[in-house]
């Protein structure tokens, strides 16, 4: 008898496939923190230890990669952007302080095919094994007629801990605070509309070769993004106390995401000498938030930013000034196949100031 769903475009086999294939690389994410095996309905997390906490609160992100998948899809390679998805999200988390403690994902596509979504999860779970991150579920839904045979998306959302004494965010923030950078890799997860728009006007395609950029333009654009996580607990853990609030600073640009953790009335001016000026400088920029306003590098930089950069932030009425030098030390729906994954894993091990994305 003629299977009517797989008529209708939906491979229910292509989806178990996939999951066969990351089922290994997914529970090596795995802890004592899980609860119950793989494939379930819903992924369970062990959070006794939360008992021992004075006021626990829970930190959630949700995020996706945006518009860098069309060049994933265009070359052929998916092996990294689940990277830039775990940065997306848990990166979110801890910056307002909080441990991450397990995410799920997923992945909506018009044909499943199965190497292919496998090398999109097993890409989430290596980032999440390195951020001490469970992966604990996900679904991988195929859309047939709706998005092309070679198409797909991918989001994910993620949860953390933090005792609520620990938190951070702008109520921390004090006059003469300094504000420290800390070095992008590249373009991370950000802005790619208009990074393609970019290259098609000038006629460049994601399989020329750069000697610019060093490369194939492609596979430059697909460097996943640095996943701050894990240092970025590490000082907390090493000086506690001592950051006041945390920026995770992606498609608002430094300007914006800066205002987000700055009480109101407040403002921060960035030192421009600290900024690299590798490409031509653009004219001096200040974005409001209310009440707020930030001073903006107007010089950027192909290449990272210096992995340290200071400023000085202060409460509206009182402008100190910049420091003498910067530091110059590294520093889904009806219709739809559903393969489910519901997995295991524990809380990170590791225990103001911007990562500049």
């Amino acid at each position: 008898m003629a299977n009517k769903y797989a008529e209708a475009g939906v491979d229910t086999a292509a989806g178990d496939l996939a999951v066969e294939l990351m089922k290994a690389a997914v529970s090596r994410t795995h802890n004592s923190g899980v609860f119950g095996g793989f494939g379930g309905f819903a992924g369970l997390y062990d959070v006794s230890f939360l008992k021992t906490f004075d006021q626990p609160l829970l930190a959630t992100s949700t995020d996706g990669v945006g518009t860098k998948v069309a060049i994933a899809q265009a070359i052929d390679k998916h092996d990294t952007i689940g990277q830039d998805l775990v940065g997306m999200v848990v990166d979110d988390i801890i910056v307002v302080g909080a441990r991450p403690l397990f995410m799920t994902d997923y992945i909506a596509c018009g044909k499943v095919v199965p190497e292919r979504i496998a090398d999109i999860v097993r890409g989430i779970a290596e980032a999440c094994s390195a951020t001490g991150t469970a992966l604990v579920g996900g679904e991988t839904a195929e859309h047939p007629g709706l998005l092309g045979p070679d198409d797909y998306d991918v989001a994910g959302a993620a949860v953390g801990f933090v005792e609520a004494a620990d938190a951070l965010g702008p109520e921390k923030v004090q006059n003469g605070d300094v504000v420290i950078a800390i070095a992008s890799s590249g373009l991370h997860s950000n802005g790619f509309s208009l990074v393609r728009h970019i290259l098609a006007s000038r006629d460049i395609g994601y399989t020329d070769v750069s000697a610019e950029l060093g490369g194939t333009v492609g596979e430059i654009l697909l460097e996943p993004t640095r996943l701050y996580t894990g240092v970025l607990a590490s000082v907390l853990d090493e000086l506690p106390g001592a950051i006041h609030s945390l920026s995770h600073v992606t498609g608002g640009g430094i300007a914006a995401n800066l205002a987000r953790v700055l009480p109101q009335g407040s403002w921060v001016e960035v030192d421009r000498a600290a900024c690299s000026a590798i490409w031509a400088a653009w004219p001096s920029r200040t974005a409001k938030a209310p009440g707020t306003s930030v001073s903006a590098c107007s010089r950027w930089s192909r290449h990272p930013l210096p992995p340290v950069s200071c400023a000085r932030s202060s409460r509206r009425g009182s402008r100190p000034g910049l420091p003498d030098a910067s530091l110059s030390e590294p520093a889904n729906s009806q219709g739809s196949s559903r393969a489910r994954r519901a997995s295991t894993a524990g809380p990170s091990s590791s225990s103001g100031h911007t990562p500049v994305e």
